[in-house]
């Protein structure tokens, strides 16, 4: 007897076992002799049983060059005996079994598919069908399906979805073969043509029955997992725009939603409850944002409008068009797939990896079309640095150069008027005199009780605006005092502590000063009593709070509760920006709002239940989208009740309030009682996609595209309290303005701090610019050379309005770089400091997150900025661009930018040898060649602030940066250490502050800790230029190496940097750093300093 000559693997013996058995059967393939029957039978027997026995077995039948499965087709297809059929079949099964990925692959190669599928066909006609065979067909059925693409298609013309329906509808009870033909048609109802076959025969109503049928007879949930198939099938169905609107036609929200909340007590059940919510969510109707339009309600007209971009086409949008909703806002496609977040994961990844820069060209550093020298001479005089001589300055003896400041009171006195009767606009004003006044009591009223009833925000003054409009701040009219308005009674006087006792660097009466210097679209005439009264970082630990499981399941269900019990929606507008006479409504049975005030962000309020509210936030002006920064006042609340907040039109698809992070909140009861503070709050927070729609003019030309929403539970301590809440610690404008003030006011002779106003913005604001250095200690020529040729380090920050905690690392710098200490004096006389605290003063007074008055990012103008449209980039880059004239680029250029959904503080650098690693392109060892210096301050940065991480930063070009200042500073000004600096907003997973959220303290420490690394980098370059260099450095500590070695491959993260939930969350995860939507794809308790870095401001 001759051996088959099989093909098999190598290393596999030809005469083993299962090949001599798998010869026989294709010798009867070929003879196909009716009396082999028994032959065959037991032929496939055995080879059953040596598949169910030896691995090696399976890897023989299917490894690379066999002929086995083949074979083994061939017979299915030949073979008429059922029990032989049956042996093929469970065969085949073992094969695709767990761990059978690949074999499922080479059975679909082999045209399994079309076999299984006619054999399926056949045994349909046999009257009753063969139970077993249906079973088995099916098993190997919902295995194959998913790995063959065209398996709709072939199902469909084969008449397989009627079969297995049929089948289906026949074993409704049978829950061994019922459970297959589940699995069977969902892999047929992702294909759209079967689904709407399937809609188009009544298949979503029968469905929904048979889940409802199992759902009430299953008590003991013993078969969870056919439940699970039913819901998988429907799941699919609803894919396409029929299928939601059958499942609504059918009454698939509450079948859904009633069986899911039965199944909530029972964790199991989970899976069930999490698939429920998924096609709950997925066919609610979309709702139209309550708004008359996306556009900010604040408008302000550019002086010329580009020719290109999104502010061009906002500009040539025709006022008739909707521009909230789409006319047909269904997308058939959406969310076919990608419910999952790692599904999107990998999505992002490949977007990240096409975003690198791959022309060298573009890589190489190199001074591109600058402006010329005469034009370049109008900077001239901001580096009078460079050619001052001090000659008649005296060095010695003289007294510290003070600018006057206004007079600082222990006490405050606030005045409130009693008038329960008037309108809000001149009701609840607090008028900020020098006088003392006093404050009207009710009978059995206590004086806090009677401040927090009538406070209802800060006013620089009172005067009624003409038509109904609020005074502007710069008008500075004065108020008189209506004394009829009091009432006869008492009067008792109210004292507010200063909080500039412990704030050096505060005072409430300047702060009001800089405010009326200070430029709005609104014309903002109310002081925000935070930004009044200051902030003391708390001296307790705020941790990063542990989202709770099922947090969001559990609001999306109150959100589903909305259209399941209509008559319970209160929909009352509360709060409305668009109605400018009167956007407040007060009928006392509400909590209020306000936001006109200075980085306010509000724009709507709907009192959806009595204590839930929804919130709209406002685009940045000249633009419809950009929707993240809040800030806002709340008042008449109740106290020890919770209160549910939800911002229904954020636009990014993950934030880190899904990671632990809470919204701040400002209570003027508890500022009043001597803890002024912003502290971190909220419980049940979330983040999720909602059902608002989104129209594609706001979302880039894609339709069907939903708003998230965040939202957090407040429950406040003080009834009657006026509290403000914001996305992070607000730092306005004016708080620069005055902070800077109070700081000329600390100069020593010893520091040179020259204040200068390097352009006026679109909206009238100055923008400072500050020059900071140590005096020469002499006028012999060797000091004054040494003077001017200190190298610069060029820093800004607040490019992005929203992004507040720059402000607050910015604050920290400025305070060390005008410290007294011998590490700052030493700092100071190893650099000159240029330094834009705030690029952006536009967007942050009028409360924008991203834009300017322009409506553009401006850290995406850097390449070609306009001197009309974009004054403060075009200039900044002009001080860098004289700088380069001069032969004196910067030694480290940093923009200090705030980011929302990473941790820690990092940055981002730029390196051609790194961005070259993360791509394919060829370069030789002369393209990749640069030195690593780069790396130099982020390890130093590492190894002294307890925040860095420099396990989260990378030095890779982007496309999409390619005109940020980081990689125009780096390619065009030829500065090797430009960074970005990017601060959580969250808190850190690493270091001393592990488990924390971040607050001002931790902020200002990076600032100031950025100096001390600085100072390090001065040393290592340069040792003996650096004096006082023992009361900052430890010996252990000098050793850092210039020439970092690159051990890894990449410190590039092409991941979100945070676990995955245990419940299943529908949300996606974007790329890490912060990314313009427009563009294609940014423990408190006894916190102890780092080195050199003590707690008092002032080093």
């Amino acid at each position: 007897m001759n051996k088959p000559k099989m093909t098999t693997e190598k290393g596999v013996p030809s005469n083993s076992r299962v090949v001599m058995l798998l010869g026989q059967l294709e010798r009867m393939n070929g003879e196909a002799v009716p009396g082999d029957a028994e032959m065959a039978r037991h032929v496939t027997g055995k080879i059953l049983h040596l598949i169910q026995t030896q691995e090696k077995t399976k890897k023989e039948m299917t490894a690379k060059g066999s002929s086995g499965m083949e074979v083994i087709l061939a017979a299915l297809e030949n073979m008429q005996d059922l029990q032989t059929v049956l042996n093929i079949l469970c065969i085949l099964n073992e094969l695709v079994s767990v761990g059978g990925g690949n074999r499922v692959g080479v059975l679909v190669s082999k045209g399994g598919t079309a076999i299984l599928l006619q054999l399926l066909l056949s045994a349909s006609k046999d009257v009753p069908p063969s139970e077993e065979l249906m079973l088995q067909l099916h098993s190997i059925l919902a295995k194959v399906g998913p790995k063959d693409k065209k398996f709709g298609v072939k199902a469909r013309v084969n008449g397989a979805l009627n079969i297995t329906v049929n089948l289906l509808k026949q074993n409704l009870q049978n829950q061994k073969l019922l459970l297959p033909c589940l699995q069977v048609l969902r892999v047929y109802s992702s294909n759209k043509a079967n689904s709407r076959r399937a809609v188009d025969r009544t298949y979503v109503p029968a469905l929904l029955t048979i889940y409802q049928d199992w759902h009430r007879n299953d008590t003991r949930h013993r078969h969870a997992h056919i439940r699970k198939g039913i819901l998988g099938c429907i799941r699919n169905v609803t894919n396409i725009k029929l299928g939601r609107k059958a499942f609504l036609d059918a009454d698939g929200m509450r079948i859904l939603y009633s069986t899911s909340t039965e199944c909530l007590p029972v964790r199991t059940l989970d899976p069930l409850v999490n698939t429920s919510s998924l096609i709950m969510r997925k066919c609610f109707p979309k709702n139209r944002l309550p708004v008359p339009t996306i556009k900010s309600v604040f408008q302000y007209r550019l002086p010329h409008v580009p020719a290109e971009g999104p502010v061009a086409q906002l500009y040539r949008q025709p006022p008739e068009v909707d521009d909230v909703v789409d006319e047909s806002d269904d997308n058939d496609d959406a969310d076919t797939e990608n419910d999952t977040e790692n599904e999107e994961d990998d999505r992002d990844c490949c977007l990240q990896n096409d975003d690198i820069e791959t022309d060298l060209n573009k890589l190489r550093p190199g001074e591109q079309a600058s402006r010329t020298m005469e034009e370049l001479r109008m900077y001239e005089r901001f580096f009078s640095e460079l050619s001052e001589d001090f000659q008649g300055y005296h060095f010695h003896g003289s007294s510290p150069c003070q600018t006057p400041s206004l007079p600082s009171k222990s006490l405050s006195r606030i005045v409130v008027p009693t008038a329960p009767d008037m309108t809000p606009s001149d009701s609840n004003l607090v008028q900020l005199e020098c006088a003392d006044r006093a404050l009207d009591q009710r009978p059995g009223e206590g004086l806090e009780q009677a401040l927090v009833r009538e406070l209802g925000r800060v006013a620089l003054d009172g005067g009624a605006a003409p038509n109904g409009q609020r005074p502007a701040a710069e008008s500075e009219v004065e108020r008189e005092d209506d004394c009829s308005s009091h009432s006869s009674g008492d009067q008792a006087v109210l004292e507010v502590p200063d909080t500039a006792a412990l704030l050096p660097l505060h005072d409430p009466e300047l702060y009001v000063e800089m405010v009326k210097d200070t430029r709005s679209v609104p014309q903002y005439s109310e002081v925000a009593y935070p930004d009044y009264f200051g902030h003391i970082a708390p001296t307790y630990r705020e941790h990063i709070v542990e989202r709770l499981y099922g947090v969001q399941r559990s609001k999306i269900f109150q959100d589903i509760e909305r259209m399941i019990h209509p008559n319970d929606i209160l929909d009352k507008v509360v709060y409305d920006l668009d109605l400018q006479s009167c956007p407040v409504v007060d009928d006392g049975e509400c909590l209020k709002f306000n936001s006109l005030f200075e980085s306010g962000n509000l724009r709507k309020a709907v009192q959806v239940r009595k204590f839930e509210y929804d919130l709209i936030l406002n685009s940045d002006i000249n633009s419809n989208h950009y929707h993240q920064w809040f800030y806002f006042e709340v008042s008449s609340m109740r106290a020890g009740t919770p209160y549910r907040f939800n911002i229904i039109n954020c636009e990014k698809s993950n934030s880190q309030f899904n990671y632990g992070m809470q919204v701040l909140m400002y209570s003027v009861r508890e500022a009043i009682n001597g803890r002024p503070c912003w502290v971190r709050t909220g419980t049940d927070i979330c983040y999720y996609k909602n059902h608002f729609s989104r129209s594609s003019i706001a979302a880039g030309g894609q339709k069907g595209k939903s708003y998230y929403t965040m939202t957090f539970t407040v429950t406040f301590q003080h009834k009657d309290d006026v509290c403000y809440f914001a996305y992070h610690y607000p730092y306005t404008y004016s708080t620069l303005k005055m902070h800077l003030q109070k700081l000329e006011a600390l100069r020593t002779p010893q520091i040179y701090l020259r204040q200068d106003v390097l352009c006026e913005t679109l909206g009238g604001n100055s923008c400072p610019l500050l020059t900071i250095t140590a005096m020469p200690q002499s006028t012999s020529n060797d000091q004054i050379c040494q003077f001017r040729n200190r190298p610069y380090v060029f820093l800004t920050a607040r490019v992005h309005p929203g992004e507040t905690n720059a402000s607050w690392v910015m604050k920290g710098t400025l305070e060390f770089l005008m410290g007294t200490g011998p590490v700052a004096q030493s700092l100071r006389e190893a650099y000159i400091f240029k330094i834009v605290p705030m690029l952006n003063p536009d967007g942050v007074v009028n409360g924008n997150h991203r834009c300017s008055l322009s409506g553009e990012d401006l850290n995406r103008q850097w390449q070609r900025p306009n001197p009309d449209l974009h004054p403060t980039i075009f200039h900044a880059k002009g001080l860098l661009q004289y700088l380069s004239a001069l032969q004196r680029v910067p030694l480290v250029y940093c923009d200090y930018h705030g980011h929302s959904r990473k941790k820690n503080v990092f940055m981002y650098g730029c390196s051609i040898k790194e961005t070259v690693w993360q791509t394919d392109v060829n370069a030789t060892s002369s393209d990749l060649h640069e030195d690593l210096g780069y790396r130099t301050l982020p390890k130093i940065l590492s190894q002294i602030a307890p925040a860095f991480s420099m396990a989260s930063c990378s030095f890779v070009v982007e496309k999409s940066k390619e005109s940020t200042a980081r990689v125009v500073v780096w390619r065009e000004i030829g500065v090797q250490k430009s960074y970005t600096m990017e601060s959580t907003l969250c808190g850190c997973d690493q270091g001393k502050y592990k488990g924390l959220q971040i607050g001002t303290r931790e902020l200002e420490e990076m600032g100031a800790q950025f100096c001390v690394a600085l100072l390090r980098l001065k040393r290592l370059s340069s040792p003996l230029e650096v004096r006082h260099a023992s009361h900052f450095l430890e010996a252990e500590g000098d050793l850092i190496e210039t020439s970092c070695r690159n051990t890894s491959s990449t410190t590039y993260v092409l991941k979100e940097d945070e676990p995955s939930f245990m419940e299943e969350v529908d949300y996606s995860a974007e790329s890490d750093e912060e990314t313009d939507p427009q563009e294609n794809p940014g423990d408190e308790e006894h916190l102890s300093d780092s080195e050199a870095v003590q707690q008092h401001p002032f080093t």
